[in-house]
């Protein structure tokens, strides 16, 4: 299943000859039927859409990063149950932020009118993060399991966790934005690294910098990062059609992940109103940082209008997120979206409904043409 690229790289290059036996074990532990790759889409999907994929013979991905230990447990005990093959489980793994004081405090300052709109009162935000990095917590759940696959975003955890998940067998991917990270990331010894291009939706996996200038679109991306690394490289971003996952091939990704063409798929839990969005002819995307304090690519509505999309107001990740969802759960109770984190990929290619086999399935069908 060594694609044409990676053959002529072979023939010409004598430094990388063993990149053929490498991809052939990667891909015989996967077992996949071709390389799709859902992308993991933390709110809006959970065991039921990973094991679709499995089961379609793509790798299916169970996104933890807002699960407690003891949710994950659930989730992967029905995941086993609906499916034997291989799947991903992914984690974040950003730094936990220290709270400003004053910043939280310009932030509800910003979010007052708003609040008041709405009959909220702003003392009733939640404390805490909301979400929290992979931790020796989560991997003694996940231990029990030994996934085939656990994939990162915002660089890696600590080198101990990285030696526990390493000691279950388990490959590791994570996301580059740069091709500076995926040099650092083959430095860190990961089995693969996700190209993640400018047009994706969902929070983009920056780690090196901060500096959204540096994000570039999938196929540069993809072509710089294939040629400065010695690893399979993962095509992720604007791949929503076959003629996407075709280009990619031919560009020398070893695999595409496929994230916005599953949000309307009978198994994802995306919400009425997302979906909604997402079906709009005329849907426009953009980076925001409002919703959580990290920049995300999500379809334009009021709360990015009206308070960013980047705001410098906006507290670290996770910390912005507390504020938001008191909004967001008070405007989606009225039928409005106005506050809503509506993550989508920049594409103009329409989203299909019904079952993720079926999107699945076109998607392989695409790859081995």
């Amino acid at each position: 299943m060594l694609n044409d690229f990676y053959a002529n790289c072979l023939r010409d290059n004598p430094a990388i000859r063993h990149y053929s036996a490498y991809m052939s074990s990667f891909l015989d532990v996967l077992g996949w039927t071709a390389p799709i790759i859902q992308a993991p889409m933390a709110g809006v999907q959970n065991h039921r859409l990973t094991a679709a994929v499995c089961q379609a013979g793509g790798l299916g991905s169970l996104p933890a990063a807002m699960l407690s230990p003891s949710d994950l447990l659930v989730q992967l005990q029905a995941l086993q149950q609906a499916t034997s093959k291989a799947y991903n489980v992914n984690f974040f793994c950003h730094a936990v932020p220290t709270s400003d004081a004053a910043k939280e405090t310009a932030w509800r300052q910003h979010l007052q009118p708003y609040y008041q709109e709405l009959g909220l009162e702003i003392q009733n935000i939640p404390s805490g993060p909301g979400r929290v990095p992979f931790n020796h917590e989560a991997a003694d759940v996940l231990q029990a399991f030994r996934p085939a696959v656990v994939s990162f975003h915002f660089g890696l955890p600590a080198t101990d966790l990285m030696a526990r998940v390493r000691s279950w067998g388990s490959l590791i991917f994570s996301s580059a934005t740069t091709v500076e990270e995926a040099l650092w990331l083959q430095a860190q010894g990961v089995d693969a690294i996700i190209a993640q291009g400018l047009e994706a939706g969902g929070h983009r996996g920056l780690f090196l910098s901060d500096d959204v200038s540096s994000q570039v679109a999938t196929f540069p991306l993809l072509k710089d990062i294939v040629h400065a690394v010695r690893l399979p490289v993962i095509a992720a971003g604007g791949i929503a059609n076959a003629s996407s996952v075709q280009r990619a091939k031919a560009s020398g990704a070893a695999a595409v992940q496929i994230g916005t063409a599953y949000l309307c798929s009978d198994e994802a839990t995306t919400s009425a109103l997302h979906r909604e969005a997402l079906q709009t002819p005329d849907r426009q995307t953009a980076l925001t940082n409002v919703f959580t304090g990290r920049p995300a690519r999500g379809i334009v509505n009021r709360a990015m209008q009206a308070l960013g999309p980047m705001s410098p107001l906006a507290p670290a990740f996770p910390l912005a997120t507390a504020a938001m969802t008191l909004l967001r759960t008070a405007a989606e109770a009225q039928g409005r979206a106005d506050f809503t984190p509506l993550w989508a990929g920049q594409s103009s290619v329409g989203i299909a409904s019904g079952p993720a086999s079926e999107i699945t399935r076109s998607f392989i069908a695409a790859w081995q043409h």
